[in-house]
C-alpha cells in the first residue's frame, strides 16, 4: 500500500510570499518515491490555522501522514507543537525523542526543537524544524519506522515480533 502524505510549511513570511519555502520541497523530494504526496501547503504561525488545517487533512481528506515543517522552536510565534497537541488523540514520543537525540549529535541546538508527533484517527502527524537541513535530517532519522507505524495505526494486528 502506498500511503498518502501532506506537507505543511508553517511560516508567517512564507505564507505572505515574503520568503521562498525550501524545506517543504526538500521534504517532498525525500518522500515522493515512497508516498503519494497529495498536498504541499504554506500557512501562517497561527494556532487556529494550524490545528484547523491538520484536522481537515485527517478528518476530511483522509491523509495518512502529515509532515509539518516550522514553528517548533522557542520564538514567540512558534506554536506548531501547541496546535498539534490540540488535535492528536495519542502521542508518539519516540519519534520526537530520537529526532532530538540524533540532532543533538550534530548540533547542541537540536535540543531546542519542541516538535511533537502523534496520532489522530488513523493518521500520523510529525512536527519537523523549519530549517531545511534540520528538517531533512530529522525526517531521515525516522523514515524507516514510518511504514510500520502507519500500518499499525491503520489497524494491522499482525505480530510485531521479528
Amino acid at each position: 500500500m502506498r500511503y498518502t502524505v501532506a506537507i505543511i510549511t508553517v511560516s508567517d513570511k512564507g505564507s505572505r510570499g515574503e520568503r521562498d519555502d525550501k524545506s517543504g520541497p526538500a521534504l517532498e523530494g525525500m518522500l515522493k518515491d515512497f508516498y503519494d504526496v497529495r498536498k504541499a501547503l504554506i500557512i501562517p504561525d497561527e494556532i487556529d490555522v494550524i490545528s484547523d488545517t491538520l484536522k481537515a487533512l485527517v478528518d476530511e481528506e483522509k491523509i495518512d501522514l502529515i509532515i509539518t515543517t516550522g514553528g517548533t522552536g522557542v520564538a514567540k510565534r512558534d506554536v506548531t507543537p501547541e496546535a498539534t497537541r490540540l488535535v492528536i488523540d495519542k502521542d508518539l514520543p519516540g519519534f520526537s525523542e530520537i529526532m532530538r537525540i540524533e540532532s543533538y549529535k550534530i548540533t547542541p541546538h537540536g535540543i531546542i526543537s519542541r516538535g511533537i508527533c502523534g496520532i489522530r484517527g488513523e493518521s500520523i502527524i510529525i512536527n519537523l524544524p523549519g530549517n531545511t537541513k534540520a528538517a531533512t535530517e530529522c525526517l531521515s532519522f525516522i523514515m524507516a519506522a514510518l511504514p510500520h507505524a502507519l500500518s499499525k495505526v491503520k489497524g494491522d494486528t499482525s505480530d510485531c515480533a521479528q
